[in-house]
């Protein structure tokens, strides 16, 4: 079978939560399946690590899509002809973005539905693409998947789409995350807290993640009990909005907040592994990849209750209002005062942290692929 698939997300030292998806999935599921020949489509000259493969073929096609005019460029005249030229049978896409010209059967993975929600958080010309396209990719595809039951019935019940046509397919985490050594943690206190304890968030600094809130909380709770604890944010900024702005202009303890920027995954896991606790308030995720890689770092996590967070760290996570200032900060201090609380944590985090693997995770896409070939009457493959 001759498989086409958008790996526009495969940017070298720049993978975030659905490239990692990508870039995990697809290396296992090409190496299991060496019978079918798998079309790479880029958006821009690629790195040789992510062609997976002997089976891989890589296809450069720009321009690069930076910019919704862009996508629509790319996906609605660019790549129906690609795909026509490469006679593929059908056509993956790991963030969800179809060519609505085309035939070919295909799998599209939305990961979830921010925009629908939210759509205030991002600019204008984003939104709007996303919320006139995306209900046309949904109704579009052969099949859908998407990374937790939440984004599931979401999906589901926004687009109308019957809940048998999507497949849950949970994000996996990457082996380099496990727990630090008692000196590998003073280490990591050293170099991320200047030697003391600190909460940590990760994520990309985008409105969704809370980040103006969680910086107004750890204020509070510096306020109310002084200490020398400290907060590490690690993420590439995307959006810096007036909420976060607003909240960093007021604070009283800037002294204490660290920006790391972006972090490769061996200094992730060691700044995780250090940390007191993972602080994961973030209003609206489709899963939360930092809350089980924490967990598999043996790391206590506060996380918001909604959307995916409850089902993804379960009992294994404390809860907070992630719409309440003084709700993050009291689940701050618990996390800050009560060892034995850590400690159940912890324990509770390894043991749930071991469902989420990208084996798993790369099984479970090549089954909805499968389905989706079912589906649109083509040979299993």
């Amino acid at each position: 079978m001759r498989i086409a698939v958008n790996t526009r997300l495969l940017l070298p030292n720049k993978l975030e939560g659905i490239g990692w998806f990508a870039h995990e999935t697809l290396r296992r599921i090409t190496a299991a399946h060496p019978e079918h020949e798998f079309f790479y489509l880029f958006d821009r000259p690629y790195d040789k690590r992510f062609v997976h493969g002997s089976n891989v073929t890589p296809v450069v096609m720009g321009p690069p899509t930076r910019h919704p005019l862009l996508y629509r460029l790319w996906f609605d005249w660019l790549l129906p002809r690609r795909l026509r030229r490469l006679k593929a049978d059908a056509f993956i896409s790991p963030d969800g973005y179809l060519a609505l010209r085309s035939t070919v059967p295909t799998l599209a993975v939305v990961h979830d539905l921010n925009f629908e929600h939210y759509p205030e958080d991002l600019p204008r010309a984003y939104r709007n693409f996303y919320r006139s396209q995306f209900p046309r990719y949904a109704h579009h595809a052969t099949r859908l998947a998407t990374v937790s039951e939440f984004s599931r019935r979401d999906i589901a019940q926004r687009y109308g789409v019957d809940q048998g046509r999507i497949d849950v397919v949970y994000n996996g985490v990457s082996t380099v995350y496990a727990p630090l050594t008692a000196a590998e943690q003073a280490a990591a206190r050293a170099r991320f807290g200047q030697g003391d304890p600190y909460f940590i968030c990760v994520g990309s600094l985008h409105p969704r993640k809370n980040i103006g809130r969680l910086l107004q909380a750890f204020d509070q709770l510096l306020t109310h009990h002084p200490s020398p604890v400290r907060l590490v944010v690690v993420g590439e900024s995307f959006w810096w909005d007036e909420r976060m702005k607003a909240a960093w202009a007021g604070m009283q303890h800037k002294d204490r907040v660290q920006f790391t920027g972006r972090l490769d995954q061996e200094d992730l896991r060691t700044a995780l592994g250090g940390a007191l606790a993972l602080a994961f308030v973030s209003y609206f995720e489709g899963f939360g990849i930092p809350v089980a890689e924490a967990m598999r770092c043996g790391v206590p996590v506060l996380a918001a209750e909604a959307t995916a967070l409850p089902e993804v760290a379960g009992d294994a996570a404390l809860y907070c209002d992630p719409f309440s200032v003084s709700s993050i900060a009291q689940g701050l201090y618990a996390l800050q005062s009560d060892a034995v609380l850590r400690e159940r944590l912890s324990a509770q985090g390894l043991k749930r942290a071991q469902r989420y693997t990208w084996e798993n995770a790369a099984n479970d896409l090549w089954a909805s692929f499968e389905r989706m070939c079912l589906d649109a009457g083509l040979p299993r493959p």
